[in-house]
């Protein structure tokens, strides 16, 4: 089973290569570049460099969000277009569990999450134990605040992963806390290969489609239509 598998999620960008469980090849930036510029020549390079041939793959992966929009909605259409020449199944898989399958290997509480603005992240907790990792929330938008009072809950260590995990260790809530950790940065941001861990595990659920069914999947509205949303809610209270 060959996995190609993408995330322009968030800033970062990740492509990976995955052959049943050994990776064979994977491209990380970190940088403000556009992810319609980056994403696809980083597909073209993994698979140059690692020698293999688009139509060899079994399965297209992508992180589906949550996320920025427009990177998610980026990532989507690359894997919708390849998995559609190519005849292929595809897979969307959480970002935030995609994140947590990059520290499956430690014993104690992953707690992913991506800054959401406004105080508030996205997140999802999953119980790391032997490599295996057990979801314990599903993924949702809540206050850093809310989100430290349930850590409080944790007995074990609960590891902080994603974009927003140094904003919320360096939030008074979180300082708090003595069972909190921070992984290395390598560790704490979205990569491809967290991205085929998690389809490997939506494969065995039996959740791959085509790719006329793949689609972003989004907690809270664009920013852009709560203003609009907003707008015209004060315009209807002056009428």
């Amino acid at each position: 089973m060959r996995i190609l598998a993408l995330d322009s999620s968030a800033v970062s960008a990740s492509v990976a290569v995955l052959e049943d469980e050994k990776l064979l090849g994977e491209f990380f930036i970190h940088t403000k570049q556009t992810h319609s510029q980056t994403l696809m020549p980083m597909v073209k390079n993994v698979l140059d460099c690692t020698g293999t041939a688009l139509d060899t793959i079994d399965l297209f992966a992508v992180s589906a969000g949550p996320g920025s929009f427009t990177g998610v909605r980026i990532g989507v259409s690359c894997v919708k277009g390849m998995a559609m020449t190519q005849g292929k199944p595809c897979v969307g898989v959480s970002t935030l569990e995609a994140m947590a399958c990059s520290l499956a290997d430690l014993e104690g509480t992953v707690c992913a999450v991506m800054d959401a603005r406004r105080q508030q992240v996205y997140n999802a907790c999953f119980a790391s134990k032997d490599g295996v990792l057990t979801r314990l929330t599903e993924d949702r938008a809540l206050a850093i605040d809310d989100l430290a009072e349930e850590c409080k809950g944790f007995d074990q260590p609960v590891y902080l992963v994603g974009d927003g995990a140094a904003l919320c260790a360096a939030s008074p809530a979180f300082q708090s806390l003595e069972n909190i950790r921070l992984p290395a940065e390598p560790l704490r941001f979205q990569r491809g290969y967290g991205v085929a861990m998690a389809a490997r595990n939506a494969l065995e659920r039996q959740e791959a489609v085509d790719a006329a069914e793949l689609a972003p999947v989004y907690l809270r509205m664009p920013q852009a239509e709560r203003e609009l949303k907003q707008r015209l809610s004060k315009m209807e209270e002056t009428i």
